[in-house]
């Protein structure tokens, strides 16, 4: 491995990434490699970045590898690199603890911490006896890397889900560390907040960052004793260390006023005023003295009022005591402090007030930085999460918003609606006497009315719940529709992006009528010079389409809602983001590309007079992209907008279809052979949409695509088999008498014998083909390769049985036994299986198959239930077992799926619900690099079993039959074996259907 460090350069270099990842991937396989990782990353003769590099690396197989994914084929680190590692970790860590090697350290802490997550304590229990042991009071360098490594390990513990195995994992490291930890707080805290030091000020400010952080760490899943015990000496007024902490001041330590990162002062102060928001929130009741809390709103009031924190660095503290007042009036247990109508009106005029007003830094981010504008503006409070001295997830307006919602949300609704509303007529007032000088005032006057009308909000819906002491519509009509629809002619432009917020806030509260009278004018304000405005304006417009009619998946606007505006709406975007002179600057708007995916969905066919045109475009932008492709979300929105055109435009239009073909399938082989990672795995899925949609010959471009498919090189990127799947899935269900001819099948199935049933990771991918084959290639032509495909599948339950895998098996055998074309019956699969071992069906069915037949998901019972009563009524080597455990209990198993939820495919009304509802960033879909499926290229199978029609009644059926050909005394005496009570109301069931037996 002696080149590591060349390969490592190489991934620097655009021409030989690919092949360098490619060869690290292999060696990463051999023993020894994570430990030469570590030794790159500790050599200081090495380039800092090879270094760098390395580092990651080794966290990445450290989060990928430590364990065996029960989801992936990748092999899991040796053991024994994992011993030599667990005894070099901290050592290495202690190492790189100079300043200089801040970044290199924090990759070898979080390998630290991936590790001690599956290995502390069983497999590492000196981990923390390491670190308590490195602890010392004149290494500062040293401490402050054992307290991040702690940091790194203890800070997942503020969101994990309670468990006892976290529980003894915490008292474990409590048990070692808690005592040094408070004794190392107390000296530190002591020396630097009583000016007994004043050297390495800026290191000993980190310690105490990093022990504050680690307090509150220590403390996020419950209070320990030695921490309960010590409460007086953290939180007295004046004499505790937080509050001496958010008093201390040295000007050695405050941030350059243009700094936009927030200082170590400030870093420090914020964590604090963190850590008492959580105990205000989780230990609220141990303050039996208010004033201790009192005391904190008092100081944090001085914070934001006083005006000393008004630099951007300073916005995190100053938002983060904003949240502490909006928690202490949620708390409800400071109405001392709230219930003076005085005071109400002091936290609006001093804390409010200013904070909602536009500050310069934010004008200018509005010109100079429009994304990181957008960004933080459509952030909401709610998402904000306690960081670790970070508070940045809300801006100082977001979080004085939160103020006037928790007043209104919690018995101050009149008072809290009376203060705001004189402040939003006086911002008002002063717009009216010059609206160009005085701009600024009517932004503030919105963003009040704003919050103080918006009882909750959600990305998703806007405001949910409103404050029925504000006219919303009046306010609409009397302030907001002259900005809306001035384009370009409004007093400032960032008004212009006031009024499409506040309609893009309170959607909710307008009615279709009145959206559809501010469409078009949205849709003028994408033509904005305007960077903010029309983005704005396009996220407006994609959220209006995405509303649902009230309980239902059903879009609130229909095709012909949009049919005038979509094409215009699309080419002004589209125009936009061509603008854009590199693929980083093309890519960087997924707000644009968003909202043209929303118009395709909602405009549906209206749309196929212009698709071509519009589709070009959207290739031509694929192409430029495809060079450097830099945004995730946009490569989704952009292939989601081609499929969804292909989607609603081919039925309208069926002769487009070969339109469609000749624009991209260039494209998508460009990609495919270029093997563009990113794309990959679209272009798969959207080759397979369009051969889908052909009927009759198939052409004979997409042999092309079929010979390349059936390659190994494309199976190797994991990301790309769902697509490949889906590929031969389509050339089995459209072409299969050429997959036979060619014995091209063959290949296909050593890849499912060979690829797919072994991997756990795509072992579902086996049946989905396997279901594929069964459905077109009748049994005459399938019978000599049935034995091998079941033996391998045997194999895999021998070697690697896990439910997912015995749950596709379960199904495809179901699925078999259902079909009614192709010459198979009930007995197919079971006679293979007895063919390979006398009896053996009997065991597989009871042993394997019913333990799992409660985990069938909704969508598969509907088969599962066909088939297996068919299996049961008309197999006969499943009725052959009629003296054995299987047959009753099987039947027990049959009736248990009646009572569960069963997916009728007849009842769903609208085969494009699942489409209409691509929402990533709100569902946590998101991109994966793995895979991304496209929404609108997934098209709804025809249901397998229909003829069946109502399970119960066909299985009744099937029992009449069974009673005709053989009579009743045997199949009364199997069903009356059960175990099951509703094996008994079945027959009283099937008797009172008519049906005697």
């Amino acid at each position: 491995m002696a080149d590591l460090s060349t390969l490592f350069r190489a991934t620097f270099d655009p021409q030989t990434r690919k092949q360098a990842e490619a060869a690290l991937e292999q060696y990463s396989l051999q023993p020894g490699f994570a430990l030469h990782l570590l030794t790159i990353t500790l050599d200081g003769g090495q380039d800092r970045a090879v270094r760098l590099a390395a580092g990651i690396y080794l966290k990445n197989i450290a989060r990928k590898r430590w364990i065996q994914d029960p989801e992936d084929d990748t092999a899991p680190i040796a053991e024994e690199d994992k011993v030599r590692l667990r005894q070099h970790l901290i050592p290495a860590m202690i190492s790189l603890s100079q300043p200089t090697d801040k970044a290199l350290r924090a990759q070898i802490a979080e390998s630290v911490s991936l590790v001690a997550a599956v290995d502390f304590p069983s497999e590492w229990p000196n981990l923390f006896d390491e670190l308590v042991s490195s602890l010392s009071p004149t290494a500062l360098h040293q401490t402050l890397a054992v307290l991040e490594t702690a940091h790194s390990i203890c800070g997942p513990w503020r969101s994990a889900i309670r468990s006892d195995t976290l529980y003894s994992m915490i008292n474990i490291v409590l048990e070692r560390f808690a005592t040094p930890f408070l004794e190392v707080f107390r000296v530190f805290s002591t020396e630097i907040l009583d000016g007994k030091v004043e050297s390495d000020l800026d290191i000993r400010g980190q310690i105490s960052l990093r022990l504050l952080q680690l307090y509150y760490d220590l403390v996020a899943q419950d209070l320990p004793p030695q921490f309960e015990d010590s409460l007086a000496s953290f939180f007295t007024p004046t004499t505790g260390w937080f509050p001496k902490y958010l008093q201390w001041d040295r000007k050695e330590l405050y941030g350059e006023p243009d700094d936009t990162t927030p200082s170590l002062l400030s870093s420090v102060k914020t964590t604090v005023l963190e850590i008492v928001e959580f105990f205000t929130l989780r230990y609220g009741e141990l303050f039996t003295d208010s004033s201790v809390i009192s005391n904190f709103i008092q100081t944090v009031w001085v914070i934001v009022s006083g005006g000393a924190y008004s630099s951007v660095g300073d916005d995190g503290l100053v938002a983060q005591s904003m949240r502490l007042l909006s928690t202490t009036i949620k708390s409800g247990q400071y109405k001392s402090i709230y219930d003076d109508n005085n005071a109400l009106e002091e936290l609006v005029r001093g804390i409010v007030v200013p904070n909602v007003q536009l500050r310069d830094h934010e004008v200018e981010q509005f010109e100079d930085d429009p994304l990181e504008f957008i960004r933080l503006d459509l952030a909401l409070p709610s998402s904000a999460v306690a960081s670790s001295g970070g508070g940045d997830a809300t801006t100082r307006r977001q979080a004085a918003a939160e103020v006037i919602r928790s007043l209104v949300s919690n018995g101050y609704e009149v008072q809290a609606t009376e203060i705001v509303s004189k402040w939003v007529n006086l911002g008002l007032q002063e717009y009216a006497k010059n609206p160009g000088d005085n701009w600024k005032s009517k932004s503030s006057a919105i963003y009040l009315i704003s919050a103080v009308a918006a009882r909750s909000v959600t990305t998703q819906k806007g405001v949910t719940s409103v404050n029925p002491l504000v006219n919303i519509v009046q306010f609409f009509s009397e302030h907001i529709a002259q900005d809306l629809q001035s384009v370009g002619t409004a007093a400032h432009a960032i008004l212009e992006v006031d009024a499409i917020r506040f309609l893009y806030t309170f959607r909710n509260q307008l009615t279709k009528e009145q959206l559809l009278s501010v469409l078009p004018v949205l849709v003028q304000h994408l033509t904005s010079s305007s960077y903010v405005v029309y983005t704005y304006s396009a996220i407006a417009i994609e959220r209006i389409l995405f509303m649902k009619h009230l309980h239902t998946v059903r879009p609130l606007m229909e095709p012909i809602d949009v049919a005038s505006i979509a094409q215009p709406a699309i080419e002004m975007l589209l125009t936009k983001m061509e603008a854009g002179k590199t693929p980083e600057k093309i890519a960087e708007n997924e707000y644009l590309m968003k909202c043209v995916m929303r118009i395709i969905i909602t405009a549906r066919d209206k749309l196929a007079a212009g698709h071509a045109a519009t589709l070009g475009r959207i290739v031509a932008i694929l192409g430029a992209v495809s060079k450097n492709p830099s945004n995730p979300n946009f490569n989704q929105y952009t292939f989601e907008s081609v499929s969804a055109l292909i989607r609603f435009v081919v039925p309208a239009v069926p002769a487009s279809l070969s339109a469609f073909e000749q624009s991209l399938l260039p494209a998508l082989t460009y990609i495919i052979q270029e093997d563009i990672d990113q794309f990959v795995p679209y272009a798969f899925q959207i080759v397979s949409q369009l051969l889908e949609l052909n009927h009759g010959q198939i052409p004979d471009f997409y042999q092309n695509f079929l010979a390349g498919v059936l390659q190994p090189a494309p199976w190797q990127q994991k990301g790309s088999v769902p697509g490949l799947v889906r590929l031969i899935r389509a050339y089995l269900d459209k072409d299969t008498g050429h997959l036979l001819q060619t014995k091209r099948i063959e290949t296909v199935f050593g890849i499912i014998q060979l690829r797919l049933i072994p991997s756990k990771l795509n072992d579902g991918w086996a049946f989905e083909l396997l279901n594929g084959t069964v459905s077109n290639v009748p049994l005459p032509s399938m019978q000599q390769y049935l034995r091998d495909l079941v033996m391998s599948l045997l194999n895999r339950l021998r070697t690697s049985r896990t439910d997912k895998f015995v749950v596709g098996l379960v199904h495809w055998i179901c699925y078999t036994a259902s079909l009614e074309t192709g010459s198979y019956t009930p007995d197919t699969i079971p006679d293979v299986i007895n063919g390979i071992q006398t009896q053996l069906w009997g065991s597989i069915l009871k042993d394997v198959m019913l333990p799992v037949m409660a985990k069938i998901p909704p969508q598969n019972k509907r088969v599962v239930i066909v088939g297996l009563t068919r299996i049961l009524f008309r197999g006969q080597a499943t009725v052959s077992l009629q003296n054995s455990q299987p047959w009753p209990m099987a039947f027990d198993a049959l009736l248990q799926l009646f009572g569960s939820q069963v997916h009728d495919p007849a009842k769903d009304d609208d085969p494009d619900a699942g489409i209409t509802s691509i929402d990533y960033e709100e569902q946590t879909a998101g991109y994966q690099v793995a895979y991304s499926k496209l929404a609108a290229s997934e098209v709804a199978r025809p249901d397998p079993v229909e003829y069946a029609g109502d399970p119960k009644e066909y299985l009744m059926a099937e029992l009449a039959r069974a009673v005709t050909r053989t009579g009743s005394g045997v199949w009364r005496g199997l069903i009356e074996r059960c175990q099951h009570p509703a094996a008994g109301a079945f027959l009283q069931e099937y008797a009172a259907a008519g049906h005697p037996i």
